[in-house]
């Protein structure tokens, strides 16, 4: 659940998603669910020579179990309060 917390507070930034396929697609997340799935819109490839069946496509839902990677904008994200909380969840995971 801290995963799915954490991307839930992202919603509305800029996030670059890259698939197993190699795919990376670069977009604003409008969503995100339990199972990571998320959706983006006023998407774009990172490399359209390779994928110009993608230019046409605007907004797109990602399967969690294809995404490889998620880069994030670096100024959004706390990575203070993202260690205390893995902190915190990995001591109550041990009791």
């Amino acid at each position: 659940m801290l995963f799915y917390s954490f991307f839930k507070s992202l919603i509305g930034k800029e996030v670059v998603v890259e698939l197993k396929n190699d795919l990376a697609i670069c977009g604003t997340l409008h969503s995100v669910d339990q199972y990571l799935n998320v959706k983006l819109t006023d998407i774009n490839v990172t490399d359209p020579d390779k994928y110009p069946h993608m230019l046409s496509v605007k907004n797109c839902f990602i399967r969690g179990s294809v995404i490889r990677y998620v880069q994030l904008p670096a100024d959004e994200v706390d990575t203070q309060l993202l260690q205390d909380a893995a902190r915190k969840e990995s001591v109550h995971s041990r009791q």
